[in-house]
């Protein structure tokens, strides 16, 4: 099986990418797996959070380079990219946040599911890079995500010298949220998961569709969209809850509605 899901008692879905041989390289089964998974977590309203997870020595080492060497068709190409955009566009769009739990390496497609993730712990010997460049076949589609995640100059820097940048820099640049050291990072990730998922699940599907959707808008509509949605989450069981619940200083009980 290229990918391992479960499921917690408190709303938190783990993903594992099961390739270790091949550094959970991307290919289209794997790929074609985690879309499934993601599209079935989609529709499980018990899952608050999900992690995603590389088995092995390392996170995600990119794209399957000898399965495309042996299908080198432009057909195939072409379906290899769609597909990788897909999986990043289920991602993004998936009611939960997305955590990703970084160890190894992360290249490539790799670092473009890193960037794509809307939240990303990593350990603190980690590294992540965009070395498309040095084998001829320039990063471009993670190139998207990373340019997205971080800076221009820095995203320009990793895509045009191929280097890898290591696990403080990574957080410096805002390519992962923090590192922590390799014998704390499931605790932490799971600890973060944990947080999330204690929220209502209503009130962060809105807010992570907000997000994705008011950052490439101008200031003035990206306030005029904003406010509609706050107007909007005001009228739901859960804001009264959660308001009600803050000015009698209780604990909230979500109805997820």
């Amino acid at each position: 099986m290229p990918i391992l899901s479960r499921t917690d008692n408190a709303g938190v879905a783990t993903l594992t990418m099961e390739r270790p041989q091949a550094r959970n390289a991307l290919s289209m089964e794997l790929m074609n797996a985690m879309i499934g998974a993601f599209e079935a977590i989609s529709k499980d309203a018990a899952v608050k959070a999900v992690i995603l997870r590389g088995a092995g020595p390392a996170f995600c080492a990119g794209h399957d380079l000898k399965e495309m060497r042996a299908n080198p068709a432009r057909t195939f190409m072409q379906q290899t990219f769609e597909t990788c955009a897909r999986l990043m566009l289920t991602i993004t769009k998936l009611r939960q946040p997305v955590i990703a739990e970084v160890h190894g390496i992360a290249t490539a497609a790799g670092c473009q599911l890193v960037a794509t993730c809307d939240l990303a712990v990593c350990a603190d010997d980690s590294r992540f890079a965009t070395p498309g460049v040095n084998i001829g076949l320039f990063c471009s589609t993670p190139m998207v995500a990373l340019t997205r995640a971080v800076g221009r100059k820095a995203a320009m820097s990793m895509l045009l010298t191929g280097d890898m940048v290591d696990a403080a820099e990574a957080v410096r640049i805002g390519l992962v949220n923090t590192a922590v050291p390799s014998s704390k990072l499931h605790e932490t990730v799971e600890s973060l998961a944990g947080q999330i998922a204690a929220k209502s699940g209503r009130v962060v599907a809105i807010g992570k569709d907000a997000f994705n959707r008011q950052i490439d808008m101008t200031l003035e509509d990206a306030y005029t969209y904003a406010g509609a949605v706050m107007a909007e989450n005001m009228m739901l069981r859960d804001a009264a809850e959660g308001i009600d619940a803050f000015l009698t200083k209780r604990k909230p009980t979500w109805c997820d509605s």
